[in-house]
């Protein structure tokens, strides 16, 4: 980053910050946490008016839509502040998945699109969707799917049925993926459609229950169906069959986006940890962090959040420097380091707490119910791992001469 940029930043963190931590902040968050995001709602807009007067809406976004401009880089220092609360990236309108959404359009879609959705978007005037994952196929193999769209004079005539859609529930559109050409190579078969919600043939079926919870308006998950929707060709986000590509190109910036988000939680669970450690007595003038073994948990805890602070900040470098393509293997790695880290720290802060910890009096039984999913979604640990070991091990049996299937 330039000097310019680097200033920009520090402000933009500093602004936040101080929004964040505000006791405002956490009255709502509270109140999130007690009552629904729903229910929170008007605390959250006056919250968001308060960013917007910061300077700080969308700051991913460049200025010519409101946007501070930020790079990859300087946006991971953000989304790190902004992830130490729930209601933290939505007050700066650069939720997932809107900001997938925001960067598809800006990158990819037509004037006409970008005019009608992006910019009211961009403005924080209405929200939007990402229907990818299909109930009846694996996730794990995100070119196998049923929904189909089939192209019929000026338009495209869409069938098929999605789950696991982030933020459906109230949203103004939906970017569809489904399979345009199905005798294409697999990675070839699909296209990006926008799809306005109201559409003749769109049902939201429900809210599906997470860890027990429904949620509501962006803090849910959907399951949809689409019976002979009907878009016009100019819908279309992209070349058709390009639907595969766009979606990893959004994948790589947004898993440095989420590996940020969820070391900024992991920041507030270490916070609280320590709270709860020396203010927490066993017995009259003995502290629970006297125990050695509480001392570990604070120790491990510092040292994995900082190693992978680091591993997040190189891969979005090399992105920056290589492209997505180039930088597979770090962003390969960061996925399945930073949500087992993630995992770790919340565990070793709700044990730190105990019963208290399993309670909404803290974000983190929430954020233990609903953050389970990062070593799932965007590609179970597994499929990352497996990815990430063939490529370094290809690279090795090349070097030495040796074969390799």
């Amino acid at each position: 980053m330039s000097g310019g940029d680097d200033a920009t930043t520090t402000r933009l963190v500093g602004a936040l910050r101080e929004i964040v931590t505000s006791a405002r902040a956490l009255a709502a968050e509270r109140a999130m946490l007690s009552a629904g995001w729903t229910a929170a709602l008007p605390a959250l807009h006056a919250l968001r008016d308060e960013v917007r007067a910061a300077g700080a809406f969308a700051p991913h976004l460049p200025p010519d839509l409101g946007g501070a401009g930020l790079s990859l880089s300087a946006f991971a220092r953000v989304s790190e502040v902004l992830g130490r609360t729930p209601i933290g990236h939505w007050l700066a309108n650069c939720q997932a998945p809107d900001i997938g959404n925001m960067e598809l359009l800006h990158g990819f879609a037509s004037d006409a699109l970008r005019a009608r959705w992006l910019a009211p978007l961009a403005r924080g005037e209405l929200r939007s969707c990402f229907a990818m994952t299909e109930p009846e196929h694996a996730g794990a193999n995100p070119v196998w799917m049923s929904t189909r769209a089939i192209r019929d004079g000026d338009d495209y005539v869409i069938d098929g049925h999605k789950w696991f859609t982030t933020g459906a529930d109230g949203a103004a559109f939906t970017v569809v993926m489904a399979v345009t050409d199905p005798a294409a190579p697999p990675h070839a078969r699909a296209t990006l459609l926008l799809v306005p919600m109201d559409t003749p043939g769109v049902a939201h079926v429900r809210n599906i229950l997470v860890m027990g919870e429904a949620g509501g308006d962006w803090a849910s998950h959907a399951e949809l169906r689409f019976t002979e929707v009907r878009v016009p060709l100019a819908h279309r986000i992209g070349d058709e069959g390009a639907g595969f590509a766009l979606a990893q190109a959004r994948l790589g910036p947004g898993r440095v986006h989420h590996c940020m988000r969820w070391i900024g939680i992991c920041e507030r669970a270490f916070d609280l940890m320590c709270e709860r450690a020396v203010t927490r007595e066993l017995a009259p003038g003995t502290p629970l962090g006297h125990k050695e073994a509480v001392q570990h948990m604070v120790a491990r805890s510092r040292a994995e959040i900082d190693a992978a602070r680091l591993l997040v900040l190189d891969a979005a470098a090399r992105i920056e420097r290589e492209g997505t393509a180039g930088a597979r293997d770090a962003i390969a790695a960061i996925k399945f380091h930073v949500a087992g880290v993630l995992q770790s720290v919340l565990d070793r802060a709700i044990q730190i707490h105990g019963a208290y910890g399993l309670t909404d009096a803290t974000p983190l039984a929430f954020w233990w119910a609903h953050e389970r999913g990062a070593r799932i979604y965007d590609g179970p640990d597994e499929v990352h791992l497996a990815s990430l070991g063939r490529a370094l091990l290809t690279r090795a049996a090349r070097t030495h001469g040796v074969a390799w299937p």
